[in-house]
């Protein structure tokens, strides 16, 4: 078997044991037909079965799983601490967060014991993002060398992605499906089709914290030169057409 997975628990179950022998079987990623037959298997299933079910199937030391530390992270990332303690969980660290989210990835990282490896951007490219003020001159580049590029970098160590977005975010996250392939990854995205009400009632079951600037009326929050008040992803990008930084297109 490749190394992108673990061996079967379960070798009576053929068609779904064939369906995880492929996987990894291009170099660039997975047929469209296997990315079809992984929707079929785990879309069944809800946000925490479809994570433990990831666990078992794939190559856990190949799993990257990320989090921004934004609105409702703490929903995500408990469901996260419970089934695999170990899972290191990647920050990109533009070095233009709000210091409310530095303070509420410190209190998640206490509360669930996560361990949380930073991604930086280059340090000439990130000092060009400041001289130039690209917030404002190119948003696009700003994101792409403060976000983008330095994840492209450590996907290369990966074959699956995991994320926490949610289709009711955006038009285009209401589009995904709960795997794809995205510039040579597996994207896993077992939140897609969880609700803003179930977050809410989750999150509310499990005593679990918002982002401190929630209560403030931010409900999406980014960097803070290009975050402001708003519903949604109303407070991203205002004034202009951009509404995904570019690390899920």
């Amino acid at each position: 078997m490749n190394s992108f997975v673990r061996e079967p628990n379960d070798s009576s179950n053929t068609r779904e044991t064939n369906l995880i022998s492929r996987v990894g079987d291009n170099s660039m990623g997975l047929s469209k037909e296997a990315i079809a037959e992984l929707n079929r298997v785990y879309r069944p299933l809800d946000f925490e079965a479809r994570i433990a079910r990831l666990y078992e199937d794939f190559n856990q030391d190949k799993i990257l799983v990320t989090s921004s530390f934004a609105a409702t992270s703490a929903y995500f990332l408990h469901i996260i601490s419970k089934i695999r303690p170990q899972q290191v969980v990647h920050f990109i660290d533009t070095g233009f967060h709000f210091q409310e989210t530095a303070e509420y990835r410190n209190y998640l990282i206490e509360r669930f014991q996560l361990k949380v490896a930073d991604i930086t951007p280059d340090k000439h490219h990130h000092a060009y993002s400041v001289s130039e003020q690209l917030w404002e001159q190119d948003p696009d580049l700003c994101c792409s060398v403060n976000k983008v590029q330095p994840l492209e970098e450590v996907k290369e160590n990966y074959h699956v992605w995991v994320s926490s977005l949610m289709g009711w975010q955006t038009e285009h996250r209401a589009s995904l499906e709960v795997f794809e392939e995205r510039r040579g990854i597996i994207k896993f995205n077992p939140m897609i089709d969880v609700t803003k009400e179930e977050r809410d009632n989750y999150i509310s079951e499990h005593d679990l914290p918002f982002h401190p600037l929630v209560a403030e009326g931010y409900s999406s929050i980014g960097c803070t030169h290009c975050t402001v008040k708003g519903d949604g992803r109303a407070g991203r990008w205002q004034g202009k057409e951009k509404t995904e930084c570019g690390l899920h297109l």
